[in-house]
């Protein structure tokens, strides 16, 4: 049986979800948070094979939240369960550390489709999302450029794009300046941009983060 934490900054989401996983022996719901806050004091202490994450949770931008995870619970696996269309943040959210991304509208059986792939081991991709990724070449490349990123240079997109500095970025993803200096060269010369304050609006007007 999986240990599932439930976060997400709405009670009846967390109602609905303890419901679903509640109807299968698969899963144990051992906990539910609605603040970053308590989604990293709790991994402190109670067992978590898998979080299912609220993107827009309180305090912490995602791209910091995964970033913290990475870090600190390495063992937990996340599913991030949000608003966003799945085509175009489900790339983005693997990016940065997610194991898939999951609409709020979804059935009930998707949800735990979702969950048991996850936890074993692979990384899911809602049908919209995987159609879109397979598809991924010619006119679609032209309209999302950033599915031509690989996973790490998609993560250090969405930190530049949130404003942190190459030192940081560096820190938190446990590589040299150089490295990331360069990941940074190959993103802007993919996206066709020339400088940070270009990514940091490629990220708000495509709604990365």
């Amino acid at each position: 049986m999986a240990d599932i934490v439930i976060a997400d900054q709405y009670p009846v989401v967390r109602i609905g979800l303890r419901h679903v996983f509640g109807v299968t022996r698969d899963f144990c719901v051992v906990a539910e948070v609605g603040h970053s806050s308590e989604v990293l004091q709790l991994l402190g202490r109670v067992p978590c094979d898998l979080l299912v994450l609220d993107p827009a949770m309180p305090e912490l931008p995602l791209v910091e939240m995964l970033g913290h995870l990475r870090r600190n619970a390495p063992a937990s696996r996340v599913l991030v369960f949000g608003i966003n269309n799945e085509e175009d943040f489900t790339l983005p959210v693997i990016g940065m550390g997610a194991a898939g991304y999951l609409h709020k509208r979804s059935q009930p059986e998707q949800i735990l489709l979702a969950a048991r792939t996850v936890l074993g081991g692979d990384t899911y991709l809602a049908p919209g999302a995987a159609r879109t990724l397979m598809a991924g070449t010619g006119a679609e490349r032209a309209v999302a450029p950033h599915l031509a990123l690989s996973r790490r240079e998609m993560g250090v997109l969405l930190m530049l794009g949130a404003g942190r500095p190459l030192k940081r970025i560096a820190s938190e993803l446990n590589l040299s300046t150089k490295t990331v200096s360069t990941y940074r060269s190959r993103v802007l010369q993919k996206l066709g941009l020339a400088s940070n304050a270009d990514l940091t609006r490629y990220v708000i007007e495509r709604r990365l983060a």
